[in-house]
């Protein structure tokens, strides 16, 4: 039999690795046939999440000349760069542009069908337009595949779990609200993929309680104004001003923080980048794996994190404005570095998430260097932009959240603050060596993604023309919900003295679905057969090319997985062209992976 390799995702993870297998086959599996089974009820290469099937109004959350699927030379991969056009040259768009997800599905699409196209004469690819429910098979043998409705397993030599984004059973909070809701004949949303949800159930000025002020809400917002027939038009200032259809429900938003994400910079950037990594690098990766007994993130992690974004900060900072810094750069730099030095010594670093601003030394030497608080990097501000704030009503916090977000705006569009802008390259830096760790926690996931990953600035100035309108409330920091006297019941820390009311709630966040309470029932057999998985339910895979381990540390002979269900996720299938993309250089190391392995036991299988 020929032999076969079954990838069970086709999106753009999937999509990725089978990308690498056609770069790397010329030189691992050159001559010889493969069949290689994708398996998805969704179409191939934007599968469920950028699948071309959405409503137009849905935007990416990138800047079209910040999405490409092709390598390039900062990838440190050992297969051979391939390279193809950014999403913008692909589609002939300023690069600026924030694309739809119907136009990245079709860009999907292509790089699916460029890469089929480029495979080898003797490896075919079939789609599978089902959902895989099994894995079995010996760890020597033939793996069996067992699609949804199909009475008969696909025969694999290989398996690679390529799941994406996956639904999730409901936790206990959740599972509570929702018996409330039916028992009292509410309305309850859990947490989804908001494109798939289904809103008909908000109704026209109903008022709906939101939890969550991601990027989830910013679709929620969207289907459920614009998507109701409702529209903005442009003041004679350039600000915007929504006309309402009639058809929207009011919403109340909050969260943990009580604000959205920081808006998408603005501006590009010039002159020189900082020299990251400077402290928390491959080198420093490697210590913290090689320690006997582990590291734990906020103390071992976290000060080298800190460092390393306050380095780029500063680095822009005395480079791009040197009128409002007080020394020279190269004393500054050596200081700061003796500083750190003492830090790792015993000194008095962060080590409680976003708080701290390294120890006594570094924080004397940055106000004698940096004279405007405004120009210093205050990690913890920036993550909790609330804290101890108050008001007395929701109408005065509705005053108060619309300048914090015209400020946001303002800053994320000026160069004057360029700094900020080194430190999400400096976050993007600490990403790339932070998926060699394996599962670090959920903190930093959310942090870099409310820095780093927030919505593009024409969806705040659509939000701040909804507050006025009266379509959007704002709720603050710290919100929780209770279920009491027959309706849902929000309340804040930023205005303690007050609460709203509804019979909506819909939970504006993607699931978190562990091993055990995934809905994927494949992924949540594999871990009651055997496999590993982290305190947080991640599923544990070799860091060096994603094979599935087994409670005992031991790696699957021919399983492999990736993607956001491992503790190997890196920041996204698909990534910034020049920035090391760590998705491709675990899909190389896959493919490589795979690729030896079938090529061995095709030459045995001869042999014999």
């Amino acid at each position: 039999m020929r032999p076969s390799l079954v990838i069970v995702g086709a999106g753009p993870r999937g999509t990725g690795l089978l990308e690498r297998i056609a770069a790397n086959a010329p030189e691992l599996y050159a001559g010889s046939g493969l069949d290689v089974h994708l398996v998805d009820p969704y179409p191939p290469g934007g599968g469920r999440i950028w699948r071309e099937e959405q409503p137009p109004l849905l935007w990416m959350n990138s800047q079209a000349q910040d999405v490409t699927m092709f390598t390039d030379d900062t990838v440190d991969m050992a297969g051979p760069v391939r390279e193809g056009p950014t999403l913008h040259e692909w589609a002939e768009l300023d690069g600026r542009h924030f694309a739809d997800r119907q136009r990245q599905g079709a860009y999907m699409r292509w790089v699916y069908e460029r890469t089929v196209a480029a495979l080898p004469p003797g490896i075919r690819v079939r789609h599978h337009p089902h959902r895989a429910v099994r894995v079995g098979g010996p760890r020597e043998g033939r793996q069996q595949v067992w699609l949804e409705g199909v009475p008969r397993p696909l025969l694999a030599d290989l398996v690679v779990l390529a799941l994406g984004h996956l639904d999730a059973e409901l936790d206990s909070e959740q599972r509570e609200l929702a018996a409330y809701a039916r028992a009292h004949d509410l309305v309850h949303l859990p947490p989804d993929f908001t494109a798939d949800s289904d809103l008909s159930a908000l109704g026209a000025g109903e008022p709906v309680l939101v939890r969550g002020f991601g990027l989830a809400f910013v679709d929620l917002m969207v289907l459920l104004t614009e998507g109701r027939g409702g529209r903005y038009e442009t003041d004679a200032d350039g600000g915007l001003t929504y006309r309402a259809s009639g058809r929207e429900p009011v919403l109340y938003v909050g969260s943990r923080r009580g604000v959205p994400y920081h808006s998408k910079i603005g501006y590009d950037w010039t002159g020189e980048r900082p020299p990251l990594p400077r402290f928390f690098g491959p080198g420093e990766v490697d210590e913290l794996l090689a320690r006997p007994g582990g590291f734990d993130f906020r103390r071992d992690v976290w000060p080298l994190v800190e460092k390393e974004l306050g380095l780029a900060h500063y680095h822009r900072l005395f480079a791009a404005h040197p009128d409002r810094t007080a020394m020279p750069w190269t004393d500054f730099e050596r200081r700061y570095e003796k500083c750190a030095a003492v830090d790792d010594a015993g000194g008095t670093g962060g080590t409680d998430g976003a708080g701290g601003t390294g120890g006594a030394e570094l924080r004397a030497l940055v106000a004698a260097a940096v004279p405007d608080p405004a120009d210093r990097l205050d990690l913890a501000a920036l993550d909790h932009p609330l804290d101890g704030v108050r008001h007395p009503s929701y109408d005065t916090l509705q005053d108060g959240l619309r300048a914090y977000i015209e400020g946001d705006l303002a800053r994320r569009h000026d160069p004057a603050h360029s700094p900020d802008l080194a430190v999400f390259l400096g976050l993007l830096s600490v990403y790339g060596q932070l998926v060699r760790l394996g599962d670090i926690g959920p903190w930093w996931h959310g942090f870099f993604s409310y820095l780093a990953s927030g919505p593009p600035g024409p969806r705040l100035r659509q939000m701040l023309a909804l507050s006025r309108a009266g379509v959007l409330n704002f709720l603050g920091a710290g919100m929780t919900v209770t279920a009491a006297d027959g309706v849902f019941r929000a309340t804040t820390t930023t205005v303690p003295d007050e609460y709203v009311e509804a019979r909506a709630l819909v939970e504006a966040r993607l699931p978190h679905p562990t091993v055990e309470r995934t809905r994927d029932t494949l992924l949540r057999e594999l871990y009651a057969e055997g496999a590993a998985a982290t305190p947080e339910g991640l599923l544990a895979v070799d860091p060096a090319d994603g094979r599935v381990l087994d409670r005992s540390g031991a790696p699957h002979p021919r399983r492999f997985a990736l993607g956001p269900h491992t503790d190997a996720r890196g920041s996204g299938a698909f990534t910034r062209p020049r920035t090391g993309g760590p998705a491709f250089r675990q899909n190389d190391a896959t493919a490589r992976a795979a690729l030896a392995f079938l090529r061995d036991l095709s030459c045995r299988a001869t042999a014999a």
